[in-house]
């Protein structure tokens, strides 16, 4: 067997290659070039690397987007980390089939806890009762934890999501899997490297900053590749999506709501959505939305009238049906009713208030756990930018001497996010990536379900 190591470049496109990242292009050379991946529907995190890793269909592996309805408990979930919701076997259950001494090492990618991976390191924060966010990672062996927050320091969670996010949440993982392999030598690594997605999506693919950016990621890149090569460990470079510009952001849940088809109740001034008792509730992702009829499934109502106002929303590209979804390998029970994906330069917004003042009071947090949709104006600070790392300042103090505070920071303009992705048609230069010298692969298009095959050929070779 052959040590390997995928390395997830997160929105690593053709277009940003060249000059501005020298080393993963010259790396790429020496691979023979770029293969685009043709990513499963939708385009994001954990749908492609449930694709990757199994090597089946959303259909089949159950990870229809990074949150759903969850029509059992009545609840939406977004960002669960448990290995059980992947309903098919990973590549490394494949792997040990042929070869029981292979070993498995999964730095970051999602669904990591609670695997059959032999060496597992995945952000876990803690959770106090007071109230507190506290850095943390979850690690197998369970020594693995203290080993490398003791030689790196904390998991610098703060850096890996929020108006915050930079290089050194991404470097710390990347020394993460350099210690882990040094450790334990395990036959793959699986590395995620968060980077690009923040900036990206902060500013779109034009942005000022990008380019800097760009760089930052090299050197890491360069850093962890120079390490992989003295050991001998063979490279797969992979991304999961390419991040597009985008201008306007489309409420779904607003048009829902002002057609009579969103329930909500009042909590303290509050407006909080109540999706399971809602006519129709969209769990907005990206430019994905899962559109759950649940009120009128209940009674066995007719649906169509939720289908043609979905139609007729401006920004809206496509509304999939159970038999659409099926055609797009997305059906499955955890889907919505409805599959609605953006038009280009369109994204999906969850608020369903109409009022800002009514907006609940983790709206304007860091909090992906609690909203029923991906917000990415967790990625900004309110304006005026001065006033707002001061107020964090002045939470966290509060925090720290043992009062409740509420880091009530970020924006509910969702008009200030530039980029995004989940569609799956993009012009050649604005698609996910895998690089690998693979001479089995002749095509210049692959999709993401092959990258499974493709490692198991990096592993074992061409049999």
């Amino acid at each position: 067997m052959n040590q390997v190591a995928v390395l997830n470049i997160v929105g690593l496109v053709p277009s940003l290659l060249g000059d501005g990242m020298p080393s993963i292009s010259a790396f790429a050379r020496r691979c023979g070039g770029i293969r685009s991946v043709i990513p499963d529907l939708p385009a994001v995190t954990s749908t492609v690397q449930a694709s990757m890793l199994t090597g089946v269909r959303p259909a089949q592996h159950g990870i229809v987007g990074n949150g759903w309805f969850d029509r059992t408990l009545n609840e939406v979930h977004f960002w669960k980390q448990s290995d059980a919701l992947v309903q098919a076997p990973r590549v490394w259950h494949a792997a040990k089939r042929r070869d029981p001494s292979f070993t498995c090492a999964n730095i970051c990618w999602w669904h990591a806890m609670h695997s059959t991976s032999d060496y597992t390191v995945t952000p876990r924060p803690m959770y106090p009762a007071d109230g507190r966010k506290i850095p943390d990672i979850w690690t197998v062996p369970g020594e693995l934890r203290g080993q490398l927050q003791s030689e790196l320091g904390p998991f610098p969670l703060f850096r890996f999501w929020g108006p915050g996010a930079d290089i050194r949440s991404t470097d710390w993982i990347a020394r993460a899997a350099m210690r882990t392999i040094e450790r334990h030598s395990p036959t793959l690594t699986l590395v995620y490297l968060p980077h690009l997605d923040y900036v990206l999506q902060r500013e779109g693919p034009k942005g000022r900053s990008v380019r800097d950016e760009m760089r930052e990621m090299d050197r890491v890149f360069d850093a962890l590749l120079r390490f992989l090569d003295s050991r001998g460990i063979r490279v797969m470079v992979v991304s999961e999506y390419g991040i597009s510009e985008v201008s306007t952001p489309v409420y779904l849940n607003r048009t829902l709501r002002e057609a009579g088809m969103v329930r909500w109740r009042e909590e303290l001034g509050r407006e909080m959505a109540d999706p399971a008792a809602s006519d129709a509730f969209a769990v907005c992702d990206h430019q994905v939305a899962h559109v759950y009829a649940s009120e009128l499934s209940r009674h066995g109502r007719d649906l169509d009238p939720v289908r043609r106002l979905l139609e007729g929303v401006p920004g809206v590209a496509q509304v999939l049906d159970r038999a659409a979804q099926a055609a797009h390998g997305i059906d499955h029970q955890r889907s919505g009713d409805f599959v609605c994906v953006a038009e280009p330069g369109h994204w999906f917004a969850y608020p369903w208030w109409m009022d800002d003042a009514l907006a609940p009071d983790f709206a304007r947090t860091v909090d992906i756990h609690r909203k029923p949709g991906y917000d990415p104006c967790e990625l900004f600070l309110a304006p005026p930018r001065i006033a707002s790392r001061a107020k964090v300042m002045w939470r966290l103090a509060q925090r720290k001497v043992g009062m409740r505070a509420l880091l009530d920071v970020i924006p509910l303009d969702a008009s200030l996010v530039r980029g995004s992705h989940g569609r799956v048609e993009a012009a050649h230069g604005l698609r996910p990536v895998c690089i690998a010298d693979d001479p089995n692969w002749d095509d210049v298009e692959v999709p993401a379900t092959a990258v499974h095959d493709a490692i198991l050929r990096q592993v074992f070779g061409r049999s």
